[in-house]
């Protein structure tokens, strides 16, 4: 059975779109019909779809995120779904992690994923309903040397998207967190090398960005009638160790 989503008519908002999984999930809301506005603080890639929208910002300046917010509205409409995908993810050890290293990823992590969902759930609202996919991670719980700022802020994160899904049910606004596991992108090889890396390719498998892709898609479908609720990695994909 294939899986096919339409999505003409829907507004997507996806940040951290420049790589990894949030640009291959603004490629694929493209594909199905959406208008995609990506947001990252890096420059557009090369492969990102010419037919995203794409801004350069910084989703922890509050402000910027609210002016963003504006803009969409007024040049696209009402937002249908949103995928909180920017993240930064330093390897320090706990005890040597300086105030500028936490905040910053504190900054991202965190405070990026509630500017997000100030600056765009009111248009879903607005509109009578909508989609928010937020990334926690396993590690969140489990933790993981030198990933203490990371994990931190991906365990706060769930309490957050959960929180929202219970003040925002009454008005048809979804908000579903997804635990992708380990997956090939960028971020993944620049915070996993040596050691680390052998551990997750030997133990739990490592995955491609289109593993994710469908899942999120997903959620932020008609289909995902559940709210506050969690994709895990043995829901995405399996991978013999």
């Amino acid at each position: 059975m294939r899986a096919r989503f339409t999505a003409e008519g829907d507004v997507v908002i996806v940040t951290g779109a420049a790589s990894g999984i949030s640009l291959a999930v603004a490629n694929a809301c493209v594909a199905s019909g959406a208008t995609v506005i990506g947001l990252d603080v890096s420059e557009r890639p090369t492969a990102l779809s010419g037919e995203v929208y794409y801004h350069t910002v910084d989703v922890s300046n509050h402000d910027r995120m609210m002016d963003m917010g504006d803009q969409v509205r007024l040049k696209h409409g009402l937002v249908t779904g949103l995928v909180c995908g920017a993240v930064v993810q330093p390897r320090t050890p706990v005890l040597a992690t300086g105030p500028d290293e936490w905040r910053r990823v504190q900054s991202v992590n965190l405070d990026g994923v509630l500017w997000s969902l100030q600056a765009f759930v009111p248009s879903m609202i607005e509109g009578g309903g909508g989609a928010v996919v937020v990334f926690t991670s396993g590690i969140a719980t489990s933790g993981w040397p030198r990933a203490a700022a990371y994990t931190s802020t991906k365990g706060a994160a769930h309490g957050l998207a959960r929180s929202l899904a219970a003040e925002v049910s009454d008005h048809r606004v979804r908000v579903n967190l997804i635990s992708p596991g380990v997956v090939d992108t960028p971020q993944y090889r620049n915070a996993n090398v040596g050691q680390d890396r052998d551990h997750w390719e030997k133990t739990t498998g490592v995955g491609t960005t289109d593993d994710v892709v469908g899942p999120i898609l997903f959620l932020l479908s008609d289909a995902a009638t559940m709210t506050g609720s969690l994709l895990t990695r043995e829901q995405v994909y399996s991978r013999e160790s």
